[in-house]
């Protein structure tokens, strides 16, 4: 017999002579169902895995009536590994370049040409709307103004020069609105507080050889900067084209539509800043033969197929990488992956959201994850999908992939290394982490049930995680520096959160009062497997 048992006992028998029989009874049946019920209580939370392994239904599910508070730590990060390059270029910043000579061009009923180098290296001919510059002279900016519905504006230039929009609207009927042919920079200032606006032609007229395949298209580099905004329609093929690389530093760009690529470029795209919003048939930003480099700056892309993608066509030679060191994406495609690399896909930071028919995540060889907050969802495929190796050291990471063959976390039974970050995957199954390499503990759980909570906490009641199921799948993959080696945990479902705030369905904050206990588990290895599948 127990002590609480003995005073129990001892308790109703005092009160059987103090008190009338038929309550002392009452009260002493009361007692008893108390101490009973107390009892019932505490062998259930005393109920854990076998070894880290039980499966789902090996326990009783069992209401819990006591609430936890919701554990805000921040994930911890180990040393990052992969690409921290920013592809810094001091020649791509305007202030490291003058521009001494100023021509400028406005649109109107007529168009109006000022032009100070008439004599000095610069010719500008202009022909039913048509205006094309002819230039050998050095540090000479163009600034184009005024309306036209028919007319384009096409240079060549031996030299780099600055192309100012101050408010200019070019609608161009056969062909691109702007221009380049010229393999130098061209450096794009958007002034501050005006609206611009460009829109080719559905059809082209051929000039010899001469390639365009965008409303705005230069063989060489396209550096946009400035604060104002610039609006394009791309009828033909692509908004904007580069057969070089294309930069971004600021500016604020909205592509309507365009009936292939948003931003289409052959070497590289960098940006460092900037506001970019898009809608297109094909992709979003492509750069068909070299590299991507976010710094910074706010992407909106809905497309039909690939969000962000480095890719190459022919040479092999190539080392299509991406990295993204910041900045906020959002991706949504009705057919393709939301942000791919054909080689190395490094994330160091940022806020990044996709939303797709196939891969949220793609990369030919290996997916870095060091820090940021990435929300991946695929409603056809996998959710993050290396065909090489992944590697997470740091960062918040929500995957949800489809069904089964699909999974939240894919890399080909190659390795899978987790040293850092807060991973919540689910889908029909996941890659494994591999427990050799990988330094902070995983669990591989089963089902779950749409709109339903699932909260993971501690035999002490530490809260390890509260998450919001989205859609209903068949395997969840969860990692966090809240998991720690050789704990007792149970799983909850439902219950609700109070004064919460969440990430994605992921909550960082708020009081958990649980629902129903389901299974428990044991992190006696680096990876504990107590349901679902592991994928292929």
């Amino acid at each position: 017999m127990t002590y609480s048992e003995c005073s129990v006992n001892g308790f109703i028998s005092r009160l059987a002579h103090k008190l009338p029989k038929r309550l002392a009874t009452f009260v002493a049946l009361s007692l008893i169902a108390t101490s009973l019920l107390s009892s019932c209580s505490k062998e259930s939370d005393d109920i854990a895995a076998d070894g880290g392994t039980t499966t789902p239904g090996s326990t009783t599910g069992t209401i819990s009536t006591g609430s936890v508070v919701i554990d805000s730590v921040s994930t911890t990060s180990s040393a990052k590994e992969g690409n921290t390059d920013t592809a810094a270029n001091t020649e791509d910043l305007l202030a490291n370049s003058t521009f001494s000579s100023t021509v400028t061009i406005t649109f109107g009923s007529t168009i109006s040409i000022t032009n100070p180098l008439s004599g000095g290296g610069v010719t500008i001919t202009e022909s039913n709307g048509d205006v094309v510059i002819n230039s050998t002279a050095s540090a000479v900016e163009y600034v184009l103004t005024g309306t036209t519905t028919n007319g384009s504006v096409k240079i060549y230039s031996d030299k780099k020069f600055k192309l100012t929009l101050n408010g200019v609207n070019i609608t161009n009927i056969d062909g691109p609105a702007i221009n380049i042919q010229s393999s130098k920079r061209a450096f794009v200032v958007l002034t501050d507080n005006t609206t611009n606006t460009l829109t080719d032609g559905t059809t082209y007229t051929a000039s010899g050889t001469e390639d365009m395949k965008a409303t705005f298209f230069s063989e060489g580099q396209l550096i946009f900067s400035g604060n104002g905004s610039l609006s394009l329609k791309g009828n033909y093929k692509h908004a904007i084209c580069s057969d070089d690389y294309v930069r971004i530093i600021s500016g604020n760009i909205t592509i309507t539509s365009a009936a292939s690529d948003g931003i289409h470029t052959n070497d590289a795209f960098i940006a460092d800043g900037g506001s970019i919003t898009m809608t297109t048939s094909g992709d979003g930003i492509q750069c068909e033969e070299g590299y991507i480099v976010i710094n910074n700056g706010t992407f909106t892309i809905n497309v039909a197929d690939k969000g962000i993608a480095a890719t190459y066509d022919t040479d092999t030679t190539i080392d299509p990488y991406l990295t993204i060191n910041g900045g906020t994406i959002n991706v949504t495609s009705s057919a393709g992956e939301g942000i791919e690399s054909k080689s190395v896909m490094t994330i160091n930071n940022g806020t990044i959201i996709t939303k797709t028919a196939d891969d949220g995540l793609n990369a030919g060889t290996f997916i870095y994850i060091n820090g940021g907050t990435i929300y991946a969802y695929s409603t056809s495929n996998d959710a993050i999908d290396s065909n090489g190796k992944i590697t997470v050291t740091g960062g918040k990471v929500i995957a949800v992939g489809a069904g089964n063959p699909e999974g939240s976390f894919d890399c080909d039974r190659n390795t899978f290394k987790v040293t850092g970050g807060i991973l919540v995957g689910i889908a029909g199954n996941t890659s494994s982490p591999t427990a050799s390499v990988s330094t902070q503990p995983s669990v591989i759980l089963g089902s779950g049930t749409a709109n339903q909570l699932i909260h993971i906490q501690s035999n002490d009641g530490a809260e390890a995680l509260t998450f919001l199921i989205p859609k209903a799948y068949n395997t969840m993959l969860f990692s966090s520096p809240k998991l720690k080696s050789n704990q007792t945990y149970k799983v909850y479902t439902g219950g609700n959160v109070s004064n919460g705030t969440a990430i994605n369905g992921l909550y960082t904050s708020g009081t958990y009062s649980p629902g129903t206990q389901g299974t428990t588990f044991t992190t006696s290895s680096m990876v504990t497997k107590v349901g679902g599948s592991t994928g292929p």
